[in-house]
């Protein structure tokens, strides 16, 4: 499955990368991170690999992220993976005439088992839906400093 996201971040692009391009601030605007740990690489360079921990609940998952392509400010493209599905994340930036910032997420989901098979095949729009969530959420963050660290 493979869709589009965009959103407009009233903030100028150099302010939403600072804030992209932070490790620390992924908690602010992804709920559900609890922990986050270093795998290999330098951090948030090409090739770098980092484990993150999300909590749901009672329900916990872990995703290792791959970055796979780095040209800030206009691109950041990822891997995320867990043991049920692959997500091949393509992010695209660029300056909008009024002087913030356009975000385009090119999302590839690849399910690992039958279970996940049938679930992007029966309700494939939860998927989108959380990426404009986390898109949403990272534009609260960025325009008014609201935190999700704590929620």
């Amino acid at each position: 499955m493979v869709y589009i996201t965009e959103i407009q971040v009233n903030v100028p692009l150099e302010t939403f990368i600072k804030k992209m391009d932070r490790v620390e601030n992924k908690r602010h605007w992804q709920k559900g991170l609890v922990a986050s740990e270093h795998i290999s690489g330098d951090i948030g360079q090409l090739g770098a690999k980092m484990k993150l921990i999300y909590k749901f609940g009672s329900r916990k998952m872990t995703i290792v992220e791959t970055i796979t392509k780095r040209n800030l400010p206009h691109e950041l493209h990822a891997n995320y993976t867990t043991k049920t599905m692959h997500n091949i994340q393509q992010n695209y930036f660029e300056r909008t005439t009024n002087g913030f910032t356009k975000w385009t997420s090119k999302n590839k989901f690849l399910p690992l088992n039958l279970v996940m098979r049938v679930m992007l095949y029966l309700s494939p729009s939860l998927f989108k839906k959380q990426s404009l969530t986390y898109m949403r959420d990272f534009k609260n963050f960025a325009e008014n400093g609201i935190s999700l660290a704590n929620a």
